[in-house]
């Protein structure tokens, strides 16, 4: 298994050079069956990374461009009436699809942002007073530009917290950049990625995800931390129960992409920015910094 992961991890650090670790979050986000926000500036890769994870894991993808003009039927899907049949025929929308790209999620309204609630919770969309369920597996990688861009919905409380982390990759580092000059085109590469693994076997690891073991004195810090956010001063909105679950379920896929069969105080540091960070909220707004201040405030070992 520690194979699969280190292959995979390299078949997409081929394309995005320098960003292993931004990689192996997505990996620990879709391991533990979340979905992923990825902001970042335009150009960054953010595209690539979605496509490349699709392509390695072997899963059925589709990309939407998200605009101001979008309806809820254009991801969901619509009834249309055929006169042959003199009925209506439900027509899929791409939502349908085991990876879905949602690309540059905040340039539509709030009303087709709404759209993805039902879907990314219960992997099901409801539509002319019929439901009807989204293949499995079922994960949305979305993306958003920087608020200060124009064009931008800001996402609500409930939009992101249905996202299990929200990651950055940043500008590549200088001999990355390097690398990228002179070797041959990302998008070349893409299209030559081939499946590592099939769904048997990501459902299969996804299910070592949740016997990954954590003992008394780790969920102590587990929950010392959640306490922290709701009791601190400095935090307006702490973690909810499903904050806390989810930085516990990321933390345990973190440590199984590592080969590890139990958690470790690291794994939960790891993944913490990425899966609190838009999640606390305090006046000044920077979820960042209220997570570094929550490792050095929090101590490993209680006192």
């Amino acid at each position: 298994m520690q194979k699969i992961i280190s292959a995979i991890v390299a078949d997409i650090g081929k394309i995005l050079l320098g960003k292993e670790h931004q990689v192996k979050l997505a990996l620990a986000c879709l391991l533990s069956r979340g979905h992923l926000l990825i902001e970042d500036l335009p150009g960054m890769g953010k595209t690539t990374l979605a496509h490349a994870l699709a392509r390695v894991l072997g899963l059925s993808y589709n990309r939407v461009q998200f605009t101001s003009d979008m309806l809820p039927a254009d991801i969901l899907g619509v009834s249309i009436f055929e006169r042959d049949s003199g009925q209506f025929r439900f027509h899929e929308g791409p939502v349908f699809c085991q990876l879905l790209l949602a690309d540059e999620i905040n340039r539509s309204s709030p009303k087709t942002q709404s759209a993805l609630l039902e879907a990314m919770e219960e992997r099901q969309v409801s539509v002319d007073g019929e439901t009807r369920p989204l293949p499995e597996p079922f994960f949305v990688i979305a993306t958003q530009n920087p608020l200060h861009q124009s064009g931008t919905f800001a996402l609500p409380e409930s939009q992101l917290d249905r996202f299990l982390m929200r990651i950055s990759l940043g500008y590549p580092t200088r001999e990355a950049e390097r690398a990228l000059f002179q070797g041959v085109d990302p998008r070349a590469q893409l299209r030559q990625l081939k499946p590592r693994i099939d769904i048997a076997a990501l459902r299969k690891m996804q299910a070592m995800v949740a016997q990954v073991k954590a003992s008394e004195s780790l969920l102590d810090y587990l929950e010392r931390l959640v306490q922290h956010t709701r009791q601190s001063p400095e935090c307006s909105v702490g973690l909810s129960p499903r904050g806390a679950l989810a930085l516990l379920h990321a933390a345990r896929a973190w440590a199984l992409i590592h080969g590890r069969g139990h958690l470790l105080p690291e794994d939960i540091q790891a993944v913490l920015p990425s899966v609190a960070g838009h999640r606390l909220q305090s006046e000044g707004g920077d979820g960042a910094r209220l997570v570094e201040r929550l490792m050095r405030q929090v101590d490993i070992i209680a006192a």
